[in-house]
C-alpha cells in the first residue's frame, strides 16, 4: 500500500509523535508512506518526501512537525483543488491520513464526501474544541504551559500587590482558560463561553482585597465576551476566514487598574502554548491515535476520525468531528466559577 499523511493548520506538541507512530506501523508491515510538506500545499503542489523507519527515530520528543504546515484550503480556488486531484492520481495513493484540527479535517471530510477520497483523521489541536473526542493531543501540553504560567504569575502578583492577567488561546471555546485556570488556582476565569461584565470581575477584585488578599490572577481566553470590551480583529483573514483575534487581555488589565486602582500587568503566552516538547499524554495519545489510524487504512474504513472515548481509543464519522466547535459545558463552567476570589 502507498499511505500519504499531512499534518496542517497550526502547529501542536505531539505531531511527531502521530507521524512516527504511522511509519513505525506502516513501513514494517510492507507498505510506503509518503509524506506530504506543509499540509494540504503539499498535496497542491506535489511536493512530498518518503519516510522510513530512520527518518522518524528520535522525533517522539520533538515538537512541531518534521512534515511542516500551512493553512491551506484547496477549496478556496478551482484551480487548487485540480492541482490536488492532478496530484493524487499521480501518486497512485491508496490511503491519506491528515493529522489536524477543524479546517484540515473539514477539507478531509468534503475530500471523502465530494470526491471518495480514502481518508482517515487525526485529531489535534491545543484548543480541544473538535467534538466527537474527549480529548485532542497538544491540549495537555498547552494546559500545562498556562498553568506553569499561573504559578510562576502568583508570586510576583502576591509579592508586588498587582493584578496578573494572563491571556490564552481560545477563539471560540475556553478549554486551556478553564482547565490551566482550575489547575493554577486563577481567581477570575473569562471565556467565549459566558458573558462577564467589568462589574463582577472589578467586585472579585475588591472583595479580595478586603479579606487581605491583595493581588488577584485573572485568566482571560482570547476570544472571551467581557460586556463592553470589544476583541480586537485584524482585516485580514487566513484562507479558512478566520481573523487574529488579540488584545482582549491589555483591554481587561487596563480596565480593571481604572477602576480598581490595583496596578495591573498582562502576560499574553500566544504561540508558547503549542511549541516546545510535548507533554508525556501527549505523546501517548498521540502515539495511539496514529497507530488506530493505520488499523482503520488497513481495515478500509475511510471517511473516519479517530477519536478518545473514555480510556478507549475509536473511530467516529469525521463529519461529525467538524460539525460545529465542542465548547466548554456550562456546569464545567460554573464549577470553576465556585473558586473566583
Amino acid at each position: 500500500m502507498r499511505i500519504g499523511v499531512l499534518t496542517g493548520g497550526g502547529d501542536c506538541p505531539g505531531l511527531n509523535a502521530a507521524i512516527r507512530a504511522v511509519v513505525r506501523y506502516c513501513v514494517p508491515r510492507g507498505s510506503e508512506v509518503v509524506g506530504f510538506l506543509e499540509g494540504w500545499r503539499g498535496v497542491i503542489e506535489g511536493n512530498t518526501r518518503s519516510l522510513v523507519v530512520e527518518d522518524v527515530r528520535g522525533i517522539l520528543r520533538q515538537g512541531g512537525t518534521i512534515l511542516r504546515t500551512s493553512r491551506t484550503n484547496p477549496f478556496r480556488l478551482p484551480e487548487t483543488l485540480q492541482g490536488m486531484l492532478q496530484t493524487w492520481k499521480q501518486l497512485g495513493l491508496d490511503a491519506l491520513i491528515a493529522i489536524g484540527g477543524e479546517d484540515t479535517l473539514g477539507v478531509a471530510a468534503r475530500l471523502y464526501r465530494e470526491h471518495d477520497w480514502p481518508v482517515v483523521g487525526i485529531p489535534k489541536t491545543i484548543d480541544n474544541d473538535l467534538n466527537a473526542t474527549d480529548f485532542t493531543f497538544g491540549f495537555d501540553t498547552a494546559v500545562s504551559v498556562a498553568t506553569e504560567a499561573i504559578d510562576r504569575l502568583y508570586t510576583t502578583a502576591e509579592s508586588h500587590n498587582r493584578v496578573m492577567v494572563l491571556e490564552v488561546m481560545g477563539r471560540h471555546s475556553g478549554w486551556i482558560a478553564t482547565y490551566s485556570g482550575l489547575a493554577g488556582g486563577a481567581d477570575f476565569i473569562a471565556i467565549p463561553e459566558r458573558e462577564f461584565t467589568l462589574d463582577e470581575i472589578c467586585a472579585n477584585v475588591r472583595a479580595r482585597a478586603e479579606r487581605g488578599r491583595s493581588f488577584s490572577i485573572l485568566v482571560v481566553a482570547e476570544g472571551a465576551r467581557i460586556k463592553g470590551l470589544e476583541t480586537q480583529r485584524t482585516s485580514k483573514a487566513d484562507e479558512f476566514g478566520h481573523t487574529l483575534l488579540g488584545g482582549i487581555g491589555h483591554m481587561l488589565a487596563q480596565c480593571v487598574e481604572e477602576r480598581t486602582g490595583f496596578e495591573t500587568r498582562v502576560t499574553v503566552l500566544g504561540h508558547v502554548q503549542r511549541g516546545g516538547t510535548p507533554t508525556a499524554y501527549d505523546r501517548v495519545l498521540a502515539t495511539r491515535y496514529g497507530i488506530r489510524a493505520c488499523e482503520l487504512v488497513y481495515g478500509a474504513e475511510f471517511g473516519q476520525m479517530v477519536a478518545l472515548s473514555g480510556n478507549q481509543i475509536v473511530s467516529v464519522d469525521i463529519d461529525a468531528a467538524v460539525a460545529e466547535p465542542k465548547t466548554v459545558p456550562l456546569d464545567l463552567a460554573s464549577l470553576a466559577e465556585i473558586f473566583f476570589g
